[in-house]
């Protein structure tokens, strides 16, 4: 499998380098040369498949020779070491739980895996130079990566986070491990946080001293694997014999992406909608025809306060650069703070579910979808373990949390920052 930039500007690659590259030379998001469906007989015995089997011959084609079979199963068994419950919350709507991994985010399985490829081919080349995976993240990405990637050899991480704009626990997740893993908290917002990894991979100076990856979702070894979950969902609900809409909590596009390559390999998607905060791009867009970036909005929903989304240049390949065809296979809804905390309130009062202010976007979104049609089976996404977002859940709700233990893990270890405010402050870190 080769891969080639968005861009069109820079040479196709082979998935071992776009991995450890992360974002091409002209500054394009890698993307696969071809994506080939499975066939009939997989979709019709999905059932009788474990998840380790299921994400095999979903992302083999992706892999390539590059890694051996057997090696890559070992990788997955070992990153897809949690379940991914299907919750039914009311009528033709169930939630997708993504959050029983090691940080309760959907994003632990994407970094498990980025960790675990690169760490095989370090091993592969002891000659190879260490890599320093820069990373961004708005929440729950620098928790994921930081525990990902922990104690893997030859890889050092430096993250990324907007001080006082990630959660207590999100916050402890990111800054306590120590080891190769190093958090700086920047006085500013996400996009900066993205603005300064994105400007550090095209800094001439890096060549020769350090080698840049990235562990967003720009990566295609972050990326890519989300797309287990649209199949375990499939599997899960194959038999309500009803066609299958997925609500997708969105900041940089990643997942709702993922779910679309999923589409792409023949897995029966009826449609897709985006839910998202004040930070409203995409859905502005659909209505419109209009696309404007612009400065994030801080919500309770932290991880989606993302005003630049990454990945919705990819959503657009996939969709040929054709907005009708886009709009025909996604909808978009944005929500207020206040109308994310009645959601939380009416799930738990009305059906007994606890729902993290993303879940409750993604369920509020799909409502909205799903208002005046029939014979649908909606499933909304949640992505992080509603213990993350205390300070913003409604205080009755809030106290009837039990801490996992997971988290309990992390509460009282010391936290580990260096502050900055500006690309040269990062730069002269990496370079020193």
């Amino acid at each position: 499998m080769k891969y080639y930039s968005l861009n069109h500007k820079a040479p196709k690659v082979s998935f071992e380098e776009a991995v450890v590259k992360g974002l091409a030379p002209d500054k394009g998001l890698y993307f696969p040369e071809s994506i080939t469906a499975l066939p009939d007989s997989f979709f019709q015995n999905i059932e009788k498949m474990n998840n380790v089997s299921i994400a095999y011959e979903v992302i083999q084609q992706f892999v390539g020779n590059e890694i051996p079979e057997s090696d890559l199963k070992t990788i997955l068994i070992d990153v897809l070491s949690f379940n991914f419950p299907v919750k039914e919350v009311e009528n033709d709507i169930s939630a997708l739980e993504l959050y029983h991994g090691p940080t309760m985010a959907f994003k632990d399985v994407g970094a498990r895996f980025m960790a675990r490829c690169l760490g095989y081919f370090n091993k592969q080349n002891d000659t190879k130079e260490d890599v320093t995976v820069l990373v961004a993240t708005s929440g729950d990405t620098g928790g994921a990566v930081a525990s990902g990637f922990l104690g893997v050899q030859g890889v050092e991480v430096v993250i990324l986070y907007p001080s006082g704009k990630v959660s207590d626990i999100q916050e402890k997740q990111l800054t306590t491990l120590g080891q190769n893993i190093t958090a700086l908290e920047v006085d500013g917002v996400f996009d900066d946080c993205q603005a300064m990894v994105k400007k550090a991979f095209l800094d001439e100076e890096f060549k020769g001293k350090r080698k840049l990856t990235s562990a967003n979702s720009i990566n295609i070894a972050r990326w890519l694997p989300q797309m287990f979950y649209f199949f375990y969902a499939y599997k899960a609900l194959k038999s309500n014999n009803k066609k299958l809409v997925f609500s997708v909590p969105s900041g940089n596009y990643g997942n709702i992406c993922a779910g679309m390559m999923a589409q792409k390999l023949g897995l029966p998607i009826h449609h897709f909608v985006t839910g998202t905060n004040a930070n409203n791009i995409v859905p502005e867009y659909l209505r419109t025809g209009i696309y404007n970036t612009k400065s994030s909005v801080q919500t309770i929903s932290n991880a989606m306060d993302v005003g630049d989304p990454s990945n919705f240049i990819r959503i657009e390949e996939l969709h040929g650069h054709d907005f009708d065809s886009l709009r025909k296979n996604l909808s978009g809804y944005s929500y207020s703070d206040e109308q994310t905390i009645g959601a939380i309130n009416y799930l738990k009062d009305k059906h007994n579910y606890i729902a993290d202010p993303h879940g409750a976007i993604g369920y509020l979104a799909l409502k909205a979808y799903l208002e005046d049609k029939t014979n649908l089976q909606g499933v909304f996404l949640e992505t992080a373990h509603p213990i993350k977002f205390l300070p913003v859940m409604p205080e009755s709700i809030a106290k009837s949390i039990v801490m996992p233990p997971q988290i309990k893990a992390v509460m009282d270890r010391k936290k580990q920052s260096i502050k900055i405010s500006n690309y040269d402050q990062l730069k002269s870190y990496l370079l020193n």
